[in-house]
């Protein structure tokens, strides 16, 4: 479905014209596009994801509920990063191979871990999984790629959006493991190393590309994407058996 055909197909529950709606939230769209667009494989378009987050917004319009507690613009941000993200799922580019190598690399991880007693350095993990450090780095990129990893956005692939929200009718026991789950995050994000540390800061809470993150950092962008997917890799591995479920989403 086109942009154009979206536009006819829904009317704004706020009271805008689609044509309205969409001139006004149209840079929200653009730019959670363009963040999304640069933690996923060549083969994702940025109009595809813009195209999935009109859907995202003129739904947003049609659903939102004021007495929910949250801005609209907020409710949209969450509605329109979904649907992007539903998106790439339908796609499901990735090879079994890369997530196998996902795997594999948690696991090189969590034994070294284990073993060393510190946090592992990219070179340690590649030697563990017998590989050269390049292949590995190629292996983390891949792995970061196949499955979305989202700070923000953590949870199971069924989770609707209005659950985030203040006043959701999502159920106290939901309540209880998500808020036990993010707080098991905060931690594990803190004991991260602190580059890793900085990098996903920039990246998710400052939402500096990275390039930008290079320019900070004083490295090159290839390597600030290698310490970006190491840091999710370690995350993954160190929380891969929270709940009995992967932590990718």
């Amino acid at each position: 479905m086109v942009v154009s055909d979206c536009l006819s197909a829904y009317s704004g529950a706020q009271g805008n014209s689609p044509t309205a709606l969409l001139e006004r939230y149209s840079p929200l769209v653009k730019r959670i596009a363009h963040h999304l667009l640069a933690r996923l494989p060549s083969s994702v378009q940025l109009d595809d994801l813009i195209q999935a987050g009109v859907i995202g917004l003129l739904e947003a319009s049609r659903n939102y509920d004021a007495g929910k507690g949250a801005s609209f613009e907020t409710y949209a941000g969450i509605r329109i990063r979904g649907a992007m993200i539903d998106e790439v799922r339908r796609g499901d580019w990735a090879p079994r191979s890369v997530h196998r190598n996902s795997r594999r690399v948690q696991e090189a991880m969590a034994r070294l871990e284990k073993r060393l007693g510190r946090d592992a350095a990219d070179h340690e993990v590649a030697a563990e999984m017998g590989v050269g450090i390049e292949e590995y780095h190629a292996i983390a990129q891949d792995s970061l790629c196949s499955r979305l990893f989202s700070i923000d956005e953590l949870g199971g692939e069924d989770d609707n959006p209005e659950d985030y929200l203040p006043g959701s009718d999502a159920s106290p026991a939901d309540g209880v493991q998500r808020a036990a789950l993010r707080r098991q995050l905060a931690e594990a994000i803190a004991a991260l190393p602190e580059r890793e540390r900085l990098v996903l800061s920039l990246y998710y809470d400052e939402e500096l590309n990275l390039k930008e993150i290079g320019l900070v950092l004083g490295v090159s962008e290839s390597r600030v994407s290698q310490i970006h997917s190491q840091a999710a890799l370690r995350l993954r591995a160190r929380l891969r058996d929270w709940g009995g479920g992967d932590l990718s989403t």
